[in-house]
């Protein structure tokens, strides 16, 4: 017994013991190093980042939709009319500026 007091029975239950623990991980290793899983991993990634992306799109939209209706709303509910006619009158005039230079562009093609 000159490994340590241990029989030769105990040493080889050791050596099939790390063999086992051996093989479970590499299956591991093979399973993290998989094309599937590296390509569902970065999914993932990128479905939350998307997910986090439009959350904060979500809240920045409300915010500015909260402002412009306290601007355009009166606190019982009826319109502004002196704030809600030149934001008309300007969103028109944006609307007939785009139109007229889209029309400038197909004539140019």
């Amino acid at each position: 017994m000159a490994d340590g007091g241990r029989t030769p029975a105990q040493i080889e239950a050791d050596i099939v013991r790390r063999r086992q623990e051996l093989a479970v991980t590499l299956d591991e290793i093979g399973v993290r190093l998989h094309p599937k899983t590296i390509a569902g991993n970065a999914r993932a990634s990128a479905r939350q980042a998307v997910d986090r992306t439009a959350g904060r799109a979500y809240v920045t939209v409300n915010r500015v939709i909260s402002s412009v209706r306290g601007e355009l709303v009166a606190e019982d509910g009826s319109p502004r009319m002196e704030r809600v006619v030149p934001a008309a009158i300007a969103a028109v005039a944006l609307v007939a500026l785009l139109a007229g230079r889209s029309s400038k562009r197909k004539k140019k093609k």
